[in-house]
């Protein structure tokens, strides 16, 4: 049991520092540098969509550096990302999200705001998850409906056959 809760804390802290990585050095440069070469309105867009890799790809760090299982602890990460805000990745927002849904309860013209909120929310935990489920390899051949060895005889025959 404290070797499992060991690879899971280790795991954690590569996905951290991962997640920091990236995020310092690739996303924030990359998008300096494209703001100039995208419209306004593009911004958010093209944000979203490199959070999207950044978060897929610690997801797959986390998954694959810890080999008991990659779900419950990108669901760890996912929390601790969602329990506090860390300015890491700026879109993940979940206090945000729940003031937002009380106020929608209150008026009904918060509820667009609410929509696309969660789904934006639920696409970067998406991500992270997907991540972490790539990182495992192939454990087995998929299943087939066709029997090779049928396959293999058949060819023998039609080989040996004369045209």
């Amino acid at each position: 049991m404290r070797h499992r809760l060991l690879i899971s804390a280790r795991s954690l802290l590569l996905g951290w520092a991962t997640l920091f990585v990236l995020t310092s050095l690739a996303e924030r440069p990359l998008l300096a540098w494209t703001t100039p070469l995208l419209d306004a309105s593009w911004l958010a867009t093209v944000q979203l969509a490199v959070e999207c890799v950044v978060l897929a790809a610690t997801g797959w760090i986390v998954g694959r550096w810890n080999q008991y299982g990659p779900i419950p602890v990108v669901i760890a990460f996912a929390a601790m990302l969602a329990v506090r805000d860390f300015g890491l990745v700026p879109a993940i927002n979940i206090r945000w999200l729940v003031q937002l849904a009380v106020d929608s309860a209150g008026n009904a013209r918060y509820l667009e705001s609410l929509v696309t909120a969660a789904a934006t929310q639920a696409l970067l935990f998406a991500s992270l998850i997907t991540g972490a489920r790539l990182s495992r390899p192939r454990q087995a051949a998929p299943m087939s409906i066709i029997d090779e060895t049928k396959v293999d005889m058949q060819v023998d025959k039609m080989d040996d056959h004369e045209w």
